[in-house]
């Protein structure tokens, strides 16, 4: 009975993200970068960068920058999903243990 409760109240989670994203989407999406640096030459059009970044003046390809990007979010999932499991066998060893104390 609690585990339907559960469900349904991930799947109005899930619906209420769905029908927010769809009604505010209006224009692009950018990503931060752009926006900082249209704020900056805003704010001081004369600024000029003190550093050229991992890779100097070379830009690189639009590929690469999504590669590492999804390396990125990889790895954290990798790392999130260890602690999660990890957590989850230790309670599960500590119940096990403290039902069957030896």
């Amino acid at each position: 009975m609690e585990n339907k409760y559960i469900y349904i109240a991930g799947f109005a989670i899930i619906a209420l993200m769905i029908i927010s994203t769809l009604a505010l989407v209006t224009g692009e999406f950018g990503g931060s970068d752009d926006a900082g640096s249209e704020d900056i030459a805003e704010i001081n059009p004369d600024y000029e960068t003190w550093t050229d970044g991992i890779w100097g003046s070379y830009e690189l390809p639009g590929e690469t920058e999504s590669f590492l990007f999804a390396l990125q979010a990889a790895i954290g999932a990798v790392i999130i999903g260890y602690f999660i499991g990890y957590m989850r066998m230790k309670n599960k060893y500590e119940k096990k243990n403290s039902e069957n104390p030896e």
